[in-house]
């Protein structure tokens, strides 16, 4: 009895366990999407601000949104190259290694522009504009070419497959070409084979038809009845 007592116990325990466990489970992942759904829409949100900014502002101001709105569109596009490639290309892992050490200085880049869009002081802030926008363009440049070079190695591969399944299917189609006529060809040759061996066959010789052998006389012929001219012939009431 306690042994019984003691297993439900476990089994009870367990499954409170695991009911907690599933529970933090879906709460993470609720919370995870959430803030995945507040991100994204704080990206919008501040890419639209800056789109307004780098077209409603002239100056320092709009030049710093500009650069900023350039920076992240380059980064965002070539993080999304590089992880959707990834999932058929294992080599493209690697690029993504030197794509997150990139964005590390784009981060930081970002930050600092950002903070000089509420720096009061316009002419420093003018002053650093030509190194600012070295940076911008050395970031961006990298982002680019690991973009580019992952979406050139993607229609390269996709090429070389189209390339290779039209000379299958090339090949296919003639084999089945070559296969619509085999058919009547090994009829015929088949009929050839028959004629020539028949041709070649030597003819049998005849099976001579045997003389019919004559019946057998009868063992005890009847003595044919000698006719004298003395003798009378029968009366006809006599041979009844």
């Amino acid at each position: 009895m306690e042994a019984a007592l003691i297993i439900f116990a476990l089994m009870l325990l367990t499954v409170v366990g695991l009911g907690a466990y599933l529970t933090v489970k879906a709460v993470g992942a609720a919370k995870r999407g959430v803030e995945r759904t507040v991100a994204q829409a704080r990206r919008s949100v501040e890419d639209t601000t800056l789109r307004a900014k780098s077209f409603g502002q002239v100056g320092v101001a709009g030049a710093l949104a500009q650069l900023r709105l350039d920076l992240r569109t380059s980064m965002r596009a070539t993080q999304q190259a590089l992880a959707e490639g990834a999932q058929t290309d294992a080599s493209l892992r690697e690029s993504l290694g030197l794509f997150e050490r990139l964005s590390t200085h784009g981060h930081e880049l970002d930050g600092e522009l950002k903070r000089l869009e509420q720096e009061p002081d316009r002419q420093r802030t003018a002053e650093l504009l030509p190194d600012l926008r070295e940076r911008a363009a050395k970031i961006i440049q990298a982002a680019d070419s690991l973009r580019w070079a992952a979406r050139d190695r993607a229609r390269r591969f996709a090429e070389d497959e189209m390339s290779l399944l039209s000379e299958q299917i090339e090949m296919e189609s003639g084999a089945l070409r070559d296969w619509s006529r085999e058919p009547v060809d090994d009829l015929a040759a088949a009929a050839a084979e028959w004629d020539a061996a028949q041709a070649a066959a030597p003819t049998p010789n005849p099976t001579p038809t045997p003389t019919p052998t004559p019946p057998p006389a009868a063992l005890n012929p009847p003595t044919p009845t000698m006719q004298y001219p003395w003798q009378k012939a029968p009366r006809p009431e006599s041979a009844g």
